[in-house]
């Protein structure tokens, strides 16, 4: 499979090494407290339907406890002033996720399957690709994150056809797939992520 040539190249490069320093940020969200894991669940919140750069710039502007302890006007009036399109929406599931605040605690002893289907079926305006990222943000790593990016290059590697919807079913055998190449290049799916969204959009983001 050419894609596993084209990772393999890319491991031979500086890019290895953001990588490896990226994932280790992941790990160390374990040691973190409820705000950070709050924070980190908003910000994926936010970057459903969105870019993640504006998710990005509301995180550092909320502050490290500013999704949970702001009233909702002084959220809904940052996500405003950051252009994000889904102000209203995005505020009522902000506020709706406060209920969860404690999620490290909820999720601890879940195993990562288990964990996605409980944020998805838990967390308003979340569903597989947000709650993967924000399991993989915060450590953990055999799961897809199937955004618009690695959707679009698993299509042009030939990999997939592209769906016209992603229902649980269609994802977790996409995942499948992505599995696949992990497993052939001996890397965690948190890795493949990476490296397949490099590839695609020349970063490497959370």
């Amino acid at each position: 499979m050419e894609i596993i040539n084209k990772i393999k190249s890319l491991q031979n490069t500086e890019i290895r090494d953001i990588i490896n320093q990226r994932l280790a940020e992941f790990s160390s969200f374990s040691r973190k407290d409820d705000d950070y894991w709050f924070s980190e669940l908003c910000f994926c919140i936010l970057t459903a339907n969105s870019k993640a750069k504006t998710a990005l710039k509301i995180q550092d502007k909320m502050g490290k406890t500013g999704f949970y302890k702001h009233p909702p006007e002084i959220v809904k009036g940052i996500i405003i002033d950051c252009k994000h399109r889904f102000h209203n929406n995005k505020t009522d599931y902000i506020v709706c996720a406060r209920e969860h605040f404690r999620i490290k605690d909820i999720i601890e002893n879940m195993d990562d399957f288990q964990a996605r289907e409980w944020i998805v079926e838990n967390i308003k305006g979340i569903g597989y690709k947000e709650a993967s990222h924000f399991l993989r943000n915060t450590g953990r790593k055999s799961l897809a994150i199937l955004d618009r990016h690695i959707l679009k290059l698993m299509h042009e590697e030939g990999i997939i056809s592209m769906p016209k919807t992603l229902t649980r079913n269609i994802y977790l055998d996409i995942e499948k797939s992505l599995r696949k190449i992990a497993d052939e290049l001996i890397i965690p799916m948190a890795e493949l992520d990476l490296y397949m969204w490099c590839m695609k959009t020349g970063e490497v983001l959370k």
